[in-house]
């Protein structure tokens, strides 16, 4: 069997409503390869000498950071988005981690959304870390649809120097997520990997039990030997027990790793 280049990690949110701390405990035990810090309203999450301590005890390395850049994280670390970023490449540095997860803009942050390519750019030229910028979807409701980020909600429209792919957000978007992973090509840096149905709700189900190809998109990144991080990142809210979602969590380890290390996918087929 072929060992896969690509690390496989935890993100923090997939034990919500469960702490951070839990998440590098989850990581420890069931044999990830290291964590991805959500920075949320966790304090945890956004004290990195707190997370260096969980990081040695657990013996779990901080990959990656996610700026926070969701709706309920508007204020943490600041209200200036390039603050945020700041310290999510500040905190990415003093951690080891080499990635930076962010997504594009809201739509009514204006001023951000105008400079933003321009500003990741400048911003990445500073630091070996990595801004990966993540796909994500139009909001809908009924039969209304909101574009509700700038530039645009599929950073491949934009000239970014690194990608992120989320397949939760594929789901969401309605569309093929092996075209965005070629589109991405060699500036796919990190991959956010969860399933869906193509509900308006992002669903982030465990890899498997949607209507994505998780496991296509896997195997093509092993066939086209990718360096970077697979992060499982999967809804476990509905879990009715710390055991459920751990078995959760180890499903979706063991599905990532069988098929990234199964490269069936031939280049240029």
């Amino acid at each position: 069997m072929r060992i896969p280049d690509a690390k496989v990690a935890l993100s923090t949110a997939s034990v919500y409503p469960e702490s951070t701390a839990t998440a590098f405990e989850i990581a420890a035990r069931l044999g990830y390869d290291g964590v991805e810090v959500m920075v949320w309203t966790d304090p945890v999450s956004q004290d990195i000498e707190a997370l260096r301590r969980l990081s040695d005890y657990h013996g779990v390395p901080v990959l990656a950071v996610h700026a926070p850049c969701l709706l309920i994280t508007q204020r943490v670390w600041s209200t200036d988005p390039w603050v945020k970023l700041q310290r999510a490449r500040n905190a990415a540095e003093k951690l080891g981690a080499s990635t930076v997860v962010v997504h594009p803009p809201f739509r009514w942050q204006r001023s951000y959304a105008r400079e933003f390519v321009r500003g990741v750019w400048r911003m990445a030229n500073e630091t070996d870390v990595r801004f990966a910028v993540e796909n994500m979807y139009p909001w809908r409701y009924r039969d209304r649809e909101m574009l509700a980020y700038a530039p645009d909600w599929d950073p491949t429209n934009d000239d970014y120097r690194h990608f992120t792919v989320d397949l939760s957000h594929t789901a969401t978007a309605r569309n093929d997520a092996l075209d965005m992973v070629e589109r991405m090509g060699d500036r796919l840096a990190h991959v956010h990997l969860a399933d869906g149905n193509g509900s308006a709700k992002d669903e982030h189900l465990v890899p498997g039990r949607g209507s994505q190809p998780c496991a296509e998109v896997l195997e093509r990144l092993a066939a086209n030997n990718f360096s970077g991080h697979v992060v499982v990142e999967v809804n476990t809210r509905r879990a009715m027990s710390a055991a459920e979602r751990e078995a959760d969590l180890a499903e979706a380890l063991a599905f990532t790793r069988l098929h990234l290390a199964s490269p069936t996918w031939v280049p240029g087929s």
